[in-house]
């Protein structure tokens, strides 16, 4: 019972940082890139810009699964 309450524990531990970094990476992609994201996607519907964030938090994703992964 210890171990799973360990193991359950260290999986939300490792679920919680993924999340904070996940969020933090794109609020640093906000910045880096000119004007604001969600302005371009919610105002002015633009497409390119929204296939971008996209893509961009499914690169963070993965790079984040890995990097819990081990």
């Amino acid at each position: 019972m210890i171990t799973s309450t360990a193991a359950l524990l260290s999986t939300l531990l490792y679920a919680g940082l993924g999340i904070v970094v996940f969020v933090v990476g794109f609020f640093i992609l906000d910045l880096l890139t000119p004007g604001k994201l969600w302005e371009e996607i919610r105002e002015k519907q633009n497409l390119a810009i929204a296939q971008f964030a996209g893509a961009v938090a499914i690169g963070l994703a993965i790079i984040v699964a890995a990097a819990i992964h081990g």
